[in-house]
């Protein structure tokens, strides 16, 4: 059975750091490879699409599966298929048929899994370190390469035999082989080369730096090819890529080169001694790595499993895994490998007494490993390209982390987010917030709409919250959500049992909303009013809520008289009666409110009002206004202006009522005009009012030449002068005397030559009449005689006595005339005469 092995992401450093979503999950293999560990090691492996194979230090050679379960093959049939001692390398051929085995005793083997056909088992008597089978699917085994101290090519000939082909000599010895297509890769003790086998040669060496203080052929050398002309070289620290690319024309032309060239396009160091290396994805491979420095008791550290991106000549570190193998203190940089199965992106790391497999890491993996480590916000991007895990569940596991984290803003963010119209989810979450306290931070989030509109419990929670805690954020959520929402009484009564006169403004204007909603738009205007705000206006004409204003006038024309008034004084929206009844209790604003309905509105019905508000707040309009109106009563106004002492106003108001006298003894003795005297009583014309005013004249010297001029034209300034005493000083008289002569002398002037005039224009008034008269007149023959009912001319005779022609146009024969008139313009007139009188 495979045991999950736990990641440990790190740099290799000792120092902490924030760990790396891991490539990799790890599976230890267990069952039947556990019982073999027990008793003996690992040497090598080969890995194969189907199984594993291994060899150990006693010579053994197992074949297992991918789990750790043994396979019944040749392999396990007897001693006859092991050597004699350690197995230092295997290969399998692709289709997974035979296997090559070499060790130190000097024998090679190829062994048919499940078929003894082709077995063959060579013994050179000298150490072979490798060996490789012809990867081509259709070799059956049929050519393998052998190193020891040359590079040995093997072909099956007719007879089944091995016929061997030394390819080239090595230096030292060969130290491993890595065949693909027509190109063997192979080590020695100076590097490595790259032999064509279609053309029989090398094609070059690639020498490789030899670590300080030890031997290049202490470090296996680690070779594999990620594609038909793609080579991976790990070999101590330092890691090459090399390109086997055909030479251009210019190259091949120079000398007789071999047609192809092995091209390092990247090589660079790695901080750790190389165990195994294999592609993963594009500039991309995995390595599995020793650690040069040792634990505090000179012990080895655990491998550490790469992911490196290399480019020209330099790289840099995915990911660096550290693996906790069984017996890691005690191993050598040899003692570990790298098997993998390119197309499935596994990885064995195999070590003398363990084998772990490294398996990308699956998308569920990947979102476990993220949730563990909180990062949710990348866990729920992968969910959204599938998985098995809901994107829906990983998102509440983060919102749980935020409301853990009291990071309470981006929790509710989330909830908006990915919960979408889910109703009941929704309700679910923001009871989380609810025991948190924390309502508001999701208030902005809850869903509003008719396509999920959650309990309205759960909307007056947040209101309440708010109101508790936040009464602006209150206000703005009565602003903002649709009234249908919640119970809205019931947010009222909560308003009144939580409120504060420290937020009486917000909460007024809150249950001024609220009234709104609830269509009480009397109870909504009267919380306006108390906070003075002019949004009520508008609320009126919106709603025409002229009927609900009429108690509430007052209040509003204190809170913007001018937008009052264009209200109040449309006659069609509020009666003026209503407004007066409600202004009674401010006289003030009567008297504003009638002032500006007397300019639109003249009938007159609030006349009488006027006077006393005019006489109260505004006397210059009084007089002007008692002038043009006949709807007041003059003696309540005449008592008004007497309580006030405005004689200007009791002259007028008396000269209508008829009382000259008394208005003119006003004028004389209160105001003292004797200008506006003479006016009055100029405008008059009375007999008794000159004769008191001459009266008065003669008690006051210094005003009798002011009479004196004043009464020309009206009264005979004999009177004045004949009323003056005898040695009185009269200031001016001798002008003012002049002046009256002057005027009469130029009147008599002009009386005369109006007299003239008329007089000429009499008689030749008169002389056209009489032209006119004796002026012939055309008379017709159908002309009848009123009197007689005969026509007044026959033809061919004279009218008989002659004809009378009245003024009128009615013609007579002279007989016929009685008393030199017209009966029938009389008849007429007495008849017109007679109608009217009945």
């Amino acid at each position: 059975m495979a045991e999950t092995l736990p990641i440990n992401s790190d740099s290799g450093t000792d120092e902490e750091e924030e760990e790396v979503e891991p490539k990799f999950k790890y599976q230890r293999i267990g069952n039947d490879l556990r019982n073999i560990l027990n008793t003996d090691v690992v040497t090598c492996s080969a890995v194969h699409s189907k199984f594993l194979i291994f060899g150990t230090f006693l010579g053994r050679v197992y074949l297992l599966d991918h789990k750790g379960n043994s396979v019944e093959s040749n392999l396990s049939s007897g001693d006859r298929h092991t050597h004699s001692v350690a197995v230092n390398h295997i290969d399998v051929d692709p289709k997974g048929e035979y296997v090559a085995t070499c060790s130190d005793d000097g024998s090679f083997k190829i062994t048919g899994l499940f078929s003894c056909e082709n077995n063959q088992n060579l013994n050179y008597g000298k150490n072979i370190k490798a060996v490789a089978l012809d990867p081509e699917v259709k070799s059956g085994g049929r050519r393998l390469i052998v190193g020891d101290d040359k590079l040995t090519l093997y072909e099956r000939n007719l007879i089944k035999k091995l016929k061997p082909s030394v390819l080239s000599t090595a230096e030292g010895s060969v130290l491993s082989i890595c065949w693909q297509g027509n190109f063997v890769a192979w080590a020695s003790h100076l590097g490595v080369r790259v032999y064509d086998l279609s053309e029989k040669c090398s094609l070059g060496l690639m020498k490789w730096e030899v670590p300080p203080q030890a031997r290049l052929e202490n470090f296996r050398c680690h070779l594999r090819w990620s594609n038909a002309n793609t080579l991976l070289i790990g070999w101590v620290d330092t890691i090459r890529i090399c390109v086997i690319r055909r030479r251009n024309t210019i190259e091949a032309s120079s000398s007789n080169l071999p047609g192809y060239v092995v091209d390092p396009v990247s090589t660079f160091p790695t901080t750790f001694y190389i165990c195994g290396l294999a592609p993963l994805v594009a500039n991309q491979l995995v390595v599995l790595g020793y650690r040069k420095e040792r634990s505090a008791t000179y012990k080895a550290l655990r491998p550490v499993l790469c992911v490196i991106e290399y480019k020209m000549n330099t790289c840099e570190d995915v990911c660096t895994d550290s693996l906790t193998l069984r017996g890691f203190e005690e191993y050598t940089v040899n003692d570990y490998s790298l098997g993998c199965i390119i197309e499935e992106n596994r990885y064995f790391i195999v070590a003398p007494k363990d084998i772990v497999v490294a398996s990308l890491i699956e998308r569920d993996d990947r979102v476990e490993w993220l949730i563990e480590h909180n990062k949710f916000e990348e866990a729920m991007e992968i969910c959204k390209h599938g998985g098995s895990l809901p994107l829906l569940s990983v998102a509440r596991l983060y919102i749980n982390h935020l409301l853990t984290l009291k990071q309470y803003d981006k929790a509710a963010e989330i909830c908006h987010r990915e919960l979408g119209n889910n109703k009941a989810l929704w309700e679910e979450e923001v009871f989380k917030f609810v025991k948190c306290q924390q309502l508001r931070c999701i208030s902005a989030h809850l869903p509003t709409t008719d396509d999920c509109k959650l309990d309205p419990h759960v909307y007056e929670m947040v209101l309440y919250e708010f109101l508790k805690f936040d009464v602006n954020g209150f206000l703005n959520l009565i602003k903002k959500w649709p009234p249908k929402l919640y119970d809205g009484l019931a947010v009222i009564n909560a308003i009144y049992d939580h409120f504060r006169k420290s937020n009486a403004k917000e909460l007024l204007e809150s249950l001024a909303l609220l009234y709104c909603y609830q269509g009480d738009y009397e109870s909504a205007l009267r919380m306006y009013l108390r906070l003075k705000n002019e949004d009520v206006f508008e609320l009126i004409r919106r709603f025409e809520l002229y009927d609900v204003i009429s108690k509430l006038i007052i209040p509003l024309i204190e809170l913007d008289q001018k937008r009052a008034f264009e209200i109040l004084l449309d006659k069609n929206k509020i009666k003026p009666a209503v407004v007066v009844n409600q202004l009674e209790q401010n006289q003030e604003y009567l008297y504003r409110y009638l002032d500006e309905l007397d300019k639109i509105d003249r009938s007159g019905t609030f006349h009488q009002k006027l006077v006393g508000l005019y006489a109260k707040y505004d006397r210059s309009k009084l007089l002007p206004f008692l002038r043009r109106s006949n709807d007041y009563a003059i003696q309540e106004a005449l008592a008004i202006c007497k309580r006030e002492s405005f004689h200007p106003e009791m002259v007028y108001l008396l000269g209508r009522m008829g009382s000259v006298v008394e208005a003119l003894n006003i004028i004389i003795h209160s105001i003292k005009d004797i200008e506006m005297a003479i006016e009055f009583c100029k405008e008059h014309n009375d007999d008794d009012l000159w004769n008191i005013l001459i009266e008065e004249s003669t008690k006051q010297p210094e005003i009798v030449t002011k009479v004196l001029d004043g009464i020309v034209d009206y009264v005979n300034p004999v009177l004045v002068v004949s009323k003056i005493k005898l040695g009185q000083t009269i200031p001016n008289l001798h002008q003012s005397v002049v002046k009256m002569l002057w005027h009469y002398n130029i009147e008599q002037e002009v009386n005369t030559i109006a007299h003239q005039i008329q007089l000429a224009d009499q008689f030749d008034t008169h002389a056209e009449v009489v032209a006119i008269q004796r002026r012939g007149h055309q008379v017709s023959y159908d002309k009848v005689c009123p009197k007689c009912t005969r026509s007044v001319i026959v033809k061919g005779t004279a009218p008989p006595n002659g004809l009378t022609i009245f003024n009128c146009g009615h013609i007579y024969h002279n007989n016929c005339v009685i008393e030199n008139r017209c009966d029938e313009c009389l008849d007429w007139e007495s008849l017109v005469e007679e109608g009217g009188s009945q």
